[in-house]
């Protein structure tokens, strides 16, 4: 499996969910996650797809601790099952924050 089959399973599992799965760039800023997704209810995850195995650069990893420290949430996915948990992650928090808010 490639980069690119996790990142189309991604896109897919969070348009099923309703999801906007944003390809991210940030023009002058390397080393940012590949995608913004946002969920319903305001979830906004930035994710960093890699294939299996595959770990971040120094430079990502740098980014990814700096986006944290700002009190955004980032996920690094290098499988469909890393996928499926970081969806599963979205639904608990959309259905809390749904069930909350009324």
């Amino acid at each position: 499996m490639r980069e690119r089959d996790v990142e189309k399973y991604l896109c897919r599992e969070a348009k099923r969910r309703g999801a906007m799965p944003m390809k991210f760039v940030s023009p002058g800023l390397n080393g940012v996650p590949d995608r913004c997704i946002l969920f319903h209810g305001g979830l906004v995850v930035f994710v960093e797809v890699k294939a299996p195995g595959e770990k971040t650069r120094k430079q990502q990893q740098y980014r990814i601790v700096q986006m944290r420290d700002r009190g955004a949430l980032v996920r690094v996915v290098d499988t469909k099952a890393g996928v499926d948990r970081l969806m599963e992650e979205a639904d608990r928090w959309s259905l809390n924050h749904t069930n909350t808010s009324k």
